[in-house]
């Protein structure tokens, strides 16, 4: 939808509206014939708001194409993931509250373990702890040196990953990831599409070398893995586009980094599921729209851990059952994109999606899951589209035409 079509409809309420999201949601049975770990989960909490609601499966960028957490999220705030390609280094900046500038180039790293062959044996050097990160970004950050006229910034994200940040006049983004996404294979060397992207490829192969060598008798996070390089272009607000004061919850850098792009504001941070419950108690009447994020599902997911990935959803669950005190005019359930526990990484597959609200149209969907929603009134549609039905829902959209 065209924006000056949309800003024409936007009217506001009081109506509250809740995305909770669980990073990574959708999966797959580990054997032929079996349950999803959605499916296998025990959700009583959520299969009530499906028998109150309606469901469906949402597809982040197009049918069979494989989202990164950016574009998945910015499909549910309503941002088309194709019109706005917002790299993931710019996210992590903005999640680690880095400002921006026009001469900066930022990439999103992970600490990685390199075999002695110099092949990657572990793209995630086992996710180290969060202290270990700051102590080698602390080492790097002493011995790093790049050319006169190029600052260098280097932050810790958490566990295994960190953000760099180049600055420095005629520096460019259209820069390929280093990490080849698999373990076995060497990373790839950096390599920009335009003289200005080749300048700083070539920065970024120096910081890389250089890296290496600093961490050579470091073990299990001996290098980085580079991926996401991008220049800051911001995207219009929520505010500005829906007519939504929103807030994020959200205990990741990233996620909050992707809140912040799209004007949120980012509460602190919270240090388990009951402070995210708190925050949303206290602030509930300042805000029209809640993000509500949560990562494990995703973490859990890409370690293969299926029986963990349960456990988190049944304790989100149980999180999900406190809403009823708040009893929001929308609840929206799903997430980003799925990452099934038999592939070890995000895949293509649809997402699971619940939404509730007095207004809706009840479908007979009885239970949270893959083929539960495959059946649901919401149909399978683009995750772009959640925003605006989440919206009228909400009556906060007026009549198109006369």
């Amino acid at each position: 939808m065209k924006p000056e079509i949309l800003s024409d409809l936007i009217t506001r309420n009081d109506n509250k509206i809740i995305f909770l999201i669980m990073d990574g949601l959708g999966g797959l049975p580990m054997q032929p014939g079996g349950k999803t770990e959605l499916e296998a989960a025990r959700t009583p909490n959520l299969d009530q708001f499906v028998r109150e609601g309606v469901t469906g499966l949402l597809d982040p960028v197009l049918p069979g194409i494989t989202p990164g957490s950016g574009p998945g999220h910015l499909a549910l705030f309503g941002y088309d993931p194709l019109e706005f390609l917002i790299g993931r280094g710019v996210l992590s900046a903005l999640g680690v509250d880095f400002e921006l500038t026009d001469k900066d180039v930022a990439a999103r790293l992970n600490f990685c373990t390199l075999g002695e062959d110099g092949l990657v044996k572990d793209r995630r050097a086992g996710r180290i702890p969060t202290d270990l990160n700051e102590k080698l970004c602390q080492k790097i950050r002493q011995q790093i040196k790049l050319p006169p006229g190029v600052e260098f910034f280097l932050m810790t994200e958490s566990e295994h990953r960190a953000v760099l940040v180049l600055r420095g006049e005629g520096l460019g983004g259209n820069i390929n990831d280093t990490d080849p996404q698999q373990a076995g294979l060497a990373p790839r060397e950096p390599v920009g599409e335009d003289p200005a992207s080749q300048h700083t490829a070539e920065l970024v192969k120096s910081f890389l070398q250089q890296v290496r060598e600093i961490l050579k008798d470091e073990h299990p996070a001996n290098m980085f893995l580079a991926r996401g390089f991008a220049r800051f272009n911001p995207p219009p607000s929520m505010l500005e586009r829906y007519g939504l004061k929103s807030a994020a919850i959200a205990q990741y850098p990233m996620y909050r980094g992707l809140a912040r792009l799209v004007g949120m504001d980012v509460l602190p941070k919270p240090e388990s599921y009951e402070a995210m419950w708190e925050q949303l108690k206290k602030h509930y009447d300042k805000y029209d729209f809640f993000f509500v994020h949560f990562k494990k599902t995703d973490s859990y997911g890409e370690d293969g851990n299926f029986q963990a990935k349960v456990k988190v959803i049944e304790q989100i669950d149980q999180w999900v059952g406190q809403l009823r005190e708040l009893n929001p005019s929308v609840l929206a359930v799903t997430g980003d994109h799925s990452t099934p526990s038999f592939l070890k990484n995000h895949s293509w597959h649809p997402v699971p999606a619940l939404l509730r609200s007095p207004s809706c149209r009840p479908d007979e969907t009885t239970q949270f899951g893959e083929k539960y929603c495959l059946r649901g009134g919401l149909g399978r549609m683009s995750t772009k589209h959640l925003i605006l039905v989440a919206l009228a829902n909400a009556l906060r959209l007026k009549k198109f035409g006369a």
